[in-house]
């Protein structure tokens, strides 16, 4: 019983771990970004969520420019020429056995919330003038 109870306990330190990884590099980054870069273009990322691989080596940073700018491939290009001194500043600031290789991924998650957002508001704007029209037919 009691070796079945510490397979569990193991399993979940396991599954905690690379979460706790992924919350420290996702605060990080963004305190990188926000204060100690001198890009401006990469003061308008926001990170949306970071997922670490189960063995702590891969460390994904989703990633999502302002809504209004539209050169946001040159913005990723800029982030991607940071890549290692975001690395450097990293390495600094965890301390973990080993840094997680980094990639920056691109998410239009909040971008297409926005774009259903708006597209539920024409909708209702378009009912709303059409049961005006409606009423006023009757």
């Amino acid at each position: 019983m009691q070796k079945a109870k510490r397979k569990v306990v193991v399993n979940l330190m396991k599954e905690q771990r690379p979460k706790r990884v992924a919350e420290l590099i996702k605060r990080e980054v963004s305190k990188i970004l926000l204060s100690q870069t001198s890009d401006p273009r990469l003061k308008r990322f926001t990170i949306v969520r970071v997922e670490v691989s189960p063995d702590l080596k891969l460390a994904k940073i989703f990633i999502s420019s302002s809504f209004a700018e539209t050169n946001s491939e040159e913005q990723f290009k800029a982030l991607q020429k940071a890549l290692g001194f975001i690395k450097r500043e990293l390495s600094k600031r965890l301390v973990i056995k080993s840094l997680p290789e980094i990639q920056f991924v691109p998410d239009s998650t909040l971008e297409k919330a926005f774009q259903v957002v708006e597209l539920i508001k024409r909708i209702e704007k378009e009912e709303h003038k059409d049961a005006g029209n409606v009423s006023e037919g009757s």
